[in-house]
């Protein structure tokens, strides 16, 4: 009985034994990861993806994964060359492009990165001005981005994008930078203010404008029509009087004579051409009285 439970307990521990042998000496490694094999405490290259065989107690694998990966930098506060103090947190995305060198060449290359950007920020943010800080975000992210770059290739590491999340001012220069921001809205307003009265001014004068050049153009076709008319009434008389002998206009002056002797003046005054007109009745009225005679 004894003996056949000792028997067990060798098959058991030899079967536990085997299993962890095979479980050593089999890897299955996904397609973004990598293991870099140590032989004996010697590098022998990265192996990867799918089903990897290694040597128990003698092959040492480290994981490296591929993917891309980011950390967060917390707030840190800079001081820019105009002696403002600013605080800027920021994140970082990396990713492994070389696992050997990962390994070999840094020992915590996340946390390594990390130090390097806070030492890096400082520096580009103390050659700036604060207003530079505030409004250039962009042109820190791609400074940032390749000078971590340049340092972070030895290591393996690509440095994919560097982006600033918040930039936070001192307090008073906050407040100061509300009052500019509702001064130029104000501003801003009041001339659209202006141009809109502008506008309408300009609007209402080119109407008046308008207007007035309609008048002026009315009254000079009616004054062109009067004339018009005008000069076809002298056109009318003027054919009227070219068929008018003598006797008949000096038969019309008498009778405007006549019309004035019925008035109650008892003075009056003749026109010259009127005796004028007088001479050609009296010739007339001489070769009457000779043909009675």
């Amino acid at each position: 009985m004894l003996e056949n439970l000792f028997d067990y307990s060798i098959i058991g521990l030899l079967v536990l034994f085997g299993i962890i042998i095979i479980n050593m000496a089999v890897r299955i490694v996904p397609e973004y990861k990598r293991l870099v094999i140590f032989r004996l405490g010697r590098c022998i290259g990265p192996k990867g993806p799918g089903l990897i065989f290694l040597i128990p107690f003698i092959d040492k694998p480290v994981d490296v994964d591929l993917r891309e990966v980011y950390f967060d930098v917390p707030p840190q506060t800079c001081i820019t060359a105009d002696n403002a103090s600013v605080s800027i947190d920021f994140i970082v995305y990396d990713k492994v492009i070389d696992p050997i060198r990962s390994v070999l060449e840094v020992e915590d290359f996340t946390g390594a990165a990390r130090g390097l950007a806070i030492t890096t920020l400082r520096a580009v943010v103390g050659a700036m001005d604060l207003d530079d800080v505030l409004s250039k975000r962009d042109e820190i992210n791609q400074v940032l981005h390749e000078k971590l770059d340049q340092v972070t290739d030895r290591w393996g590491i690509r440095i994919m994008a560097v982006e600033i999340r918040e930039v936070v001012p001192p307090k008073a220069i906050e407040e100061a930078m509300t009052r500019q921001m509702a001064a130029e809205r104000n501003r801003r307003a009041m001339v659209a203010e202006a141009d809109g009265k502008k506008e309408a001014a300009v609007a209402v004068a080119k109407g008046d404008k308008q207007a007035a050049i309609l008048q002026a153009e009315g009254q000079r076709e009616a004054s062109i029509l009067e004339a018009e008319g005008f000069s076809l009434a002298l056109e009318k008389i003027f054919e009227v009087a070219k068929e008018l002998d003598s006797k008949t206009l000096t038969l019309q002056y008498l009778e405007a004579l006549k019309d004035l002797g019925a008035n109650a003046s008892t003075k009056f005054i003749i026109p010259t051409e009127l005796m004028n007109l007088a001479k050609p009745i009296s010739d007339i009225a001489k070769n009457a009285h000779s043909r009675e005679s």
